[in-house]
C-alpha cells in the first residue's frame, strides 16, 4: 500500500490540499503546510475515503533556534483502514500561535498541552492548554535549545527549615581552555 499510495495519490493530493512541500524518506510521507492551513488538512485526511487517518498517534515539537520559523510541529497520523501513516508538519515561531486540532482529533488535547509545556507553543481555542510535565511555577520551556541545562531554579532540602526550598541559579562560566588530548598521542610505540 505505500509505494501505491505515494504513486497515484501523491498529485492528486498537491492538486487538492495546499500542500507547500512533499518529503519522503524511507517511505515515509511528510507534508509541509502552512499553520493557517492545518485544520482543513487534518479535517481532509480523517474524513476522506481514500485516506481515512482517523487516529492521531502523536503530536510532537522541534527547535531550530537559528531558523526564521525556530519551531516544527510534527502531527503523526495514521490510517488503520490502509496501514499506512502520514506525518504533516507546520512551522513556527515564539509569536505564531498555532490553531487547536481538539475539535477535529480529541486525543490532541493533552499532546498540545504537553508540546507547550516542553517548547512554549501556544495553541489557540484549546480547551485547557496547563503544565503536564513541569511544576506551576516553573519559569521557561525545558526542551527549547536555549534553555540551560541546569535550569534556573535549583531545589533542595534545607535541613534548619525543614522544607523544599528553591533558589536562582547563578549561571557564570568562567573561561577555561580546554586541552583534549588523544591517548594515542601519549603512546610510544617501540
Amino acid at each position: 500500500m505505500n509505494n501505491l499510495f505515494i504513486t497515484e495519490n501523491l498529485k492528486v493530493i498537491t492538486k487538492v490540499l495546499p500542500i507547500l512541500k512533499i518529503q519522503i524518506h524511507q517511505n515515509e510521507i511528510s507534508f509541509v503546510v502552512k499553520r493557517n492551513h492545518l485544520i482543513p488538512v487534518l479535517v481532509f485526511f480523517k474524513n476522506h475515503v481514500k485516506y481515512q487517518f482517523k487516529i492521531l498517534t502523536c503530536i510532537s515539537g522541534v527547535d531550530y533556534p537559528s531558523h526564521k520559523y525556530r519551531f516544527k510541529v510534527v502531527y503523526e497520523l495514521l490510517s488503520v483502514r490502509y496501514n499506512i501513516r502520514v506525518r504533516v508538519k507546520v512551522l513556527t515561531n515564539e509569536l505564531m500561535p498555532i490553531e487547536s486540532c481538539c475539535s477535529v482529533f480529541p486525543a490532541a488535547g493533552w499532546y498540545e498541552s504537553e508540546t507547550w509545556d516542553m517548547y512554549g507553543i501556544f495553541f489557540t481555542n484549546h480547551v485547557n492548554l496547563t503544565r503536564l510535565l513541569t511544576d506551576y511555577g516553573f519559569e521557561g520551556y525545558p526542551l527549547r535549545k536555549d534553555f540551560p541545562l541546569s535550569g534556573f531554579v535549583e531545589s533542595s532540602y534545607d535541613y534548619t527549615r525543614k522544607r523544599v526550598t528553591n533558589e536562582r541559579v547563578e549561571l557564570s562560566q568562567e573561561y577555561r581552555a580546554f586541552k583534549f588530548t588523544s591517548p594515542w598521542e601519549t603512546l610510544e610505540l617501540n
